[in-house]
C-alpha cells in the first residue's frame, strides 16, 4: 500500500488519532529482495520495478477510501517489509480489501512478489505521540 524505497518518503510517522481506530499490519518477505542479494538478475529487477509502481498506485488509491487515516512503512535489507495502514473503522478496511485494483495486486503479490506474508488487524484503544524539535 505504500510508496516504497523508490520514492523518498519523509520519515514522519502517522500521527496518533483519537481512538478507537484500526491498524492493518502487513509484514512480508519479498522474493526479489532476496534474489538481488544473490545476483542482480533482470527478472528480479523487473519484478522490483513492477512492485514499486503497483505499491505507489495503491498508496494513492487507498487515500480515497472513506475512513483511511494514513500509513507507515519500513523495510530492511534482505526483504522484510512492514506496512501499517490505519482506518477509522472495519468498514473502511473491508472497502479496501474488496477494491478491484487491490485484489489484483494481492494476486500478483502471491504469484510474483512475496515469499511469504502475514496480515494482522488490530483495534487501537490507546495512542500517544511525541514530536521533538
Amino acid at each position: 500500500m505504500s510508496v516504497h524505497a523508490s520514492e523518498p518518503v519523509a520519515p514522519v510517522p502517522v500521527p496518533a488519532h483519537e481512538p478507537p481506530y484500526y491498524a492493518v499490519v502487513f509484514t512480508s518477505v519479498r522474493r526479489f529482495d532476496k534474489a538481488s542479494e544473490l545476483d542482480s538478475g533482470q527478472d528480479s529487477d523487473k519484478d522490483a520495478g513492477d512492485y514499486q509502481r503497483t505499491a505507489a498506485r495503491l498508496s494513492r488509491l487507498v487515500r480515497d477510501i472513506p475512513g483511511f487515516l494514513g500509513e507507515d512503512f519500513a523495510h530492511s535489507p534482505g526483504g522484510l517489509a512492514i506496512s501499517v495502514a490505519y482506518f477509522r473503522d472495519l468498514d473502511g478496511i473491508e472497502r479496501w480489501r474488496r477494491h478491484p485494483e487491490h485484489l489484483g495486486a494481492k494476486r500478483l503479490g502471491r504469484d510474483r512478489w512475496f515469499e511469504q506474508y502475514v496480515l494482522h488487524i488490530a483495534k487501537v484503544e490507546q495512542a500517544h505521540g511525541f514530536a521533538g524539535q
